[in-house]
């Protein structure tokens, strides 16, 4: 056993060691320096992932710890942009690397909205106090080297400042069109007391994609988010939330996935303001060399608020969903009402799905649950649709998306869910065709 832990620990020092020997030095100047600095320390210490690490050990971190990324194949995209018909800002980054002339003016959303890239040579900035600082306090009680990783090594991203009510959406359309790409963004999002602010991302980003977006969610303000990870089959990336929620503030977000070799999404909601309000959820469908895993830490740390993991994952052909949820109620945190849910339709027998639903709780007056299922399409419902004369095909889809729903509907803008429907079915048909 002993020698077991020492490989298991000499292989992550290993690992860790080749892919920041490949990234090089971390930049040592402006305002971004220390907190560069102070996460490179906890990369170094904690290691990048392993399989054997308690929270991968359904997912393999190999593709996304490498020194260099597989190749990966471009998707052609045949259908109009997610979101086209959404009055919003658009935000291009191509291969990680923002395109000026692709994006609208930034001034537009009403909101103070500056390049990472640009902004770190400067000596002090609003973000100073933020940025890498809510990724340091979800590295405990769990590590989560990637993360650690971008707040080191990311050279771009974007930092909003939201003072009030944003007068529209801002997009992040995430491009590709280099078949090697390697990108880390860093998102650094302050909405100050009553401010109100949606994001949209969507897109495949690069062949491998490791992104951090802090959110600080002042007293009464609202952050809402919704995104379409890219339809890029051979892609891989690492996502990473985090999230500090005031007094009634609300946060709320929504993830479609369709397709993607593999895809970790990690989300860390701290809920420190009493009566605020944190929803987290997200629609995945996958079809044969597919691995989702999306991983969620909520912690309840105040008075009267109310958490949702909503998670559906619909699987065939050999594809893999996993789903990790946490939710954490401190001492002294009562009222809270704590809701999680994961479920999976598997289309076909060679599909699995993993979860492991969790709670710790450490007061007495609270309302939380949790559940998990596994199952296939319901044979009383296909044979009441058919008998009805719907084709079996589109039976099957028909009570596919009516299994998606349960997560669209945490999507509060009516316009925003129709259009992640239209993108489900619309996968749905091809996979018909």
């Amino acid at each position: 056993m002993a020698i077991a832990r020492q490989t298991h620990a000499q292989q992550k020092q290993d690992a860790t060691a080749a892919r920041l020997e490949a990234l090089g030095p971390i930049s040592d100047t402006g305002w971004t320096a220390a907190a560069r600095a102070s996460a490179l320390d906890r990369v170094v210490q904690s290691g990048l992932p392993h399989a054997r690490d308690e929270y991968w050990k359904f997912t393999r971190p190999e593709a996304l710890t490498a020194p260099e990324p597989s190749e990966a194949a471009l998707f052609a995209a045949e259908e109009t942009p997610i979101f086209q018909k959404i009055d919003r800002v658009r935000l291009v980054f191509v291969d990680g690397v923002f395109d000026a002339d692709a994006s609208d003016a930034p001034d537009l959303a009403g909101v103070r909205i500056e390049r990472l890239a640009k902004a770190a040579e400067a000596d002090i900035h609003w973000a100073k106090s933020l940025y890498g600082t809510l990724e340091a306090n979800g590295q405990a009680p769990v590590s989560r080297p990637l993360a650690a990783l971008n707040t080191a090594f990311a050279d771009d991203g974007v930092l909003i400042h939201v003072t009030g009510k944003a007068d529209r959406p801002v997009s992040i359309a995430y491009e590709r069109r280099d078949g090697t790409a390697d990108a880390m963004l860093h998102h650094v999002i302050k909405l100050d007391p009553g401010a109100d602010f949606t994001l949209l991302e969507n897109g495949p980003a690069a062949a491998r994609f490791n992104k951090v977006m802090e959110v600080d969610i002042a007293d009464g303000a609202a952050f809402h988010h919704v995104r379409a990870q890219g339809r890029d089959h051979e892609r891989q990336a690492a996502t990473h939330i985090f999230a500090r929620l005031g007094q009634e503030s609300v946060f709320k977000s929504f993830t479609l996935t369709a397709n993607g070799r593999l895809t970790r999404n990690d989300c860390v909601i701290d809920l420190t303001g009493d009566d605020a309000v944190a929803h987290v959820a997200g629609a995945c469908v996958g079809d044969g060399d597919f691995h989702h895993d999306d991983t969620v830490f909520v912690t309840h740390d105040a008075v009267n608020c109310e958490s949702r993991q909503v998670f559906k994952k619909v699987l065939r052909n050999g594809a893999t969903g996993v789903f990790q949820g946490k939710i954490l109620v401190r001492e002294g945190a009562q009222k809270t009402d704590g809701y999680q849910i994961s479920q999976s339709l598997l289309l076909d027998g060679d599909s699995q799905f993993l979860a492991k639903p969790e709670l710790e709780i450490y007061a007495d007056d609270v309302a939380c649950s949790h559940g998990s299922t596994s199952g296939a399409i319901d044979e009383e419902a296909l044979f009441y649709l058919r008998s009805r004369g719907v084709p079996e095909d589109r039976a099957t889809d028909l009570l596919t998306l009516a299994f998606l729903a349960e997560a669209v509907q945490e999507i509060e803008d009516e316009a925003l869910a129709g259009e992640i429907l239209t993108r489900l079915e619309a996968w749905l048909e091809r996979r018909r065709a």
